[in-house]
């Protein structure tokens, strides 16, 4: 059984012939970016754009997914689609499915397009982009990057993968911040929810800490509680999230 979709809204015709079905998907040809155990994403440039191919041959790291649950490559494409209906700024969603043979995930991808001149944070911090040094421009960044954690976490949602790489900025002068790349994200309750909440600070604090000073960051903390100061609960939370990776870096 094979699923694909294709959203054909100001796709040129090349692009609908070149991502018409799963099977044409798995046959492009493109420039490799990244490859894991799991998957490869490839940068495939049709006409004037130029989009993103992600293609999984594995469902996921507990062998069971083949079978029971989410593919990974599914969990990916519904994550996209929850950021896009919550309002959070993310890549345009152009292809996704899957294929089973027998019940059990035999592939899968999915198609976004390309963000056009933006970066992400971690290649910022790592060549010493001068925005970084730029109080306002940080500040503009900061407060977007805390509505967007806010806006997943008040509806039980944790990225699990909230690190600078997966944070792009376009070039403008105001700046745009988009959330990409969140195969991992779930949707927690309780005490399980407070500690993925904790997690995905403690991601974002990870860089953070050594390119932006503490007001800044404290800054951002409380844009995101939406309080204009601690509380002793705030105080206790961010003891955990500064502890997190202690030992682990």
């Amino acid at each position: 059984m094979t699923g694909w979709t294709l959203d054909r809204t100001g796709l040129a015709p090349a692009a609908a012939e070149a991502f018409a079905s799963l099977d044409a998907v798995f046959a492009l040809a493109g420039e490799a970016v990244a490859r894991d155990p799991l998957s490869q994403v490839l940068r495939v440039t049709v006409g004037a754009r130029r989009y993103y191919v992600k293609r999984y041959h594995g469902a996921g790291k507990n062998p069971l997914r083949r079978w029971l649950g989410r593919p990974r490559v599914q969990a990916e494409w519904e994550n996209l689609q929850h950021f896009a209906a919550w309002g959070i700024p993310t890549a345009r969603l152009v292809g996704w499915g899957l294929e089973r043979h027998s019940g059990a995930f035999a592939r899968g991808a999915l198609i976004t397009a390309e963000l056009e001149r933006t970066t992400d944070l971690n290649h910022m911090a790592r060549f010493g982009d001068p925005r970084l040094a730029d109080r306002r421009w940080v500040a503009a960044v900061s407060r977007q990057l805390a509505d967007i954690t806010r806006r997943m976490h008040a509806r039980r949602f944790t990225h699990n993968d909230l690190k600078w790489r997966n944070l792009l900025v376009d070039d403008s002068a105001e700046p745009r911040l988009y959330l990409i790349d969140c195969p991992a994200g779930e949707f927690w309750w309780g005490p399980f929810l407070q500690y993925r909440i904790v997690k995905d600070l403690a991601c974002l604090d990870k860089v953070a800490k050594y390119h932006l000073s503490r007001p800044q960051r404290l800054r951002f903390y409380l844009d995101y509680v939406g309080r204009p100061r601690l509380t002793a609960a705030d105080k206790r939370r961010l003891r955990r999230v500064l502890a997190f990776f202690e030992g682990r870096e």
